[in-house]
């Protein structure tokens, strides 16, 4: 039964997590003090069930997860009333089991302190009431919006996106709903593969004071056809990064490189990859990133439970805490938590 709103994952970006082939590798956690806010994960139950009690076993394992922010992944629209509306359903899912965290029954995290779920801005002017809808469901927690554009012509690259409009960040329609975010002090996650990112800088550009999010270091591709052609790819996808960076609304989020898109085979193997191995592969891509944008405008995120079709919770941020084992202490704490609570205006307990 599809309980979240959506069928089990056909998405054809990720694989679904096996929990027995994550166990053959364990790992001792790297700095196992350092505050973490992971500013990037989804809920759901469709098909492969992911809600508090498995995201509380993944942050519970080892890192000191202090908070997390929610993204949009259309869990529990509403199944009635306005289409336009039947998003803010997710926003009070995702805020119910906020106030579950705040319990503390699920550990000392604050699960969802920030949430970011969708409103469809081809509705033009009319995206306002329903983001004022999100903002009263949220109970102080709703932060922003996703609207995918990811689509490519490629229907190996585009996945579930594959019938999605072709350049929607262009649509003029679309924009009217855009301007519709920074007057209520909202944030746009921005979800697209590498090709696209020219189009985002058009956007960042028209509206520099809308604070946008450029999802899972920009969607560099290595399926379909890009396969093989990696050392061709990569400086066409760093040669957009350095220039959407020189756009000063826009941050970055360092991950979401477990997923099939990027062309590696980890979930292939007979045993699940080391951090070591995923240091490895993920560097040139995190490093990039890092270099062009900042330590101040990036930050580490997990894309679970996609990301987790190829690693565990450990392993990722042993990952990605290798990758930042050479920085300063201030672009540590930058990356692994003060960016993503800045950006979500998180309220924390000091």
């Amino acid at each position: 039964m599809a309980a979240s709103g959506l069928p089990a994952n056909t998405s054809g970006l990720f694989v679904e997590p096996r929990e027995d082939w994550l166990a053959l590798h364990q790992e001792e956690i790297i700095d196992p003090s350092r505050p973490i806010v992971d500013p990037h994960h989804h809920l759901w139950n469709r098909g492969h069930r992911y809600l508090i009690e498995e995201m509380a076993a993944d942050i519970g394992s080892g890192h000191n997860i202090v908070a997390t922010v929610y993204v949009d992944c259309r869990s529990m629209y509403r199944a009635h009333g306005p289409e336009a509306f039947r998003p803010v359903g997710e926003v009070e899912f995702a805020n119910g089991v906020a106030a579950m965290s705040a319990s503390g029954a699920y550990g000392t995290a604050a699960i969802c302190a920030g949430i970011v779920s969708h409103v469809n801005l081809l509705l033009g002017d009319a995206a306002k009431p329903v983001l004022e809808a999100e903002i009263a469901a949220g109970n102080g927690r709703f932060r922003g919006i996703r609207h995918s554009s990811a689509w490519d012509q490629d229907p190996v690259v585009a996945g579930m996106y594959a019938n999605r409009p072709k350049g929607l960040l262009q649509d003029p329609t679309f924009r009217k709903g855009f301007a519709c975010l920074a007057p209520l002090n909202l944030s746009f996650d921005a979800w697209l593969f590498h090709p696209q990112i020219g189009e985002l800088i058009e956007l960042a550009r028209a509206f520099p004071d809308t604070r946008i999010v450029l999802d899972h270091c920009g969607g560099p591709a290595g399926v379909g056809r890009f396969a093989g052609r990696r050392e061709e790819v990569f400086p066409q996808w760093r040669a957009s990064i350095r220039e959407i960076a020189r756009c000063e609304n826009v941050v970055v989020k360092l991950g979401g490189l477990a997923m099939c898109l990027l062309g590696y085979d980890f979930h292939l193997r007979e045993s699940p990859p080391s951090s070591e191995e995923l240091a490895a592969a993920w560097r040139p891509y995190i490093e990039t990133c890092i270099e062009a944008f900042g330590a101040r405008r990036a930050m580490f995120e997990s894309n679970f439970p996609p990301d987790k079709g190829q690693c565990s919770y450990q392993v990722i941020f042993n990952a990605f805490k290798r990758i930042a084992a050479p920085l300063g202490e201030a672009e540590k704490t930058a990356l692994f938590s003060q960016t993503a609570t800045d950006i979500y205006r998180l309220d924390l307990p000091s």
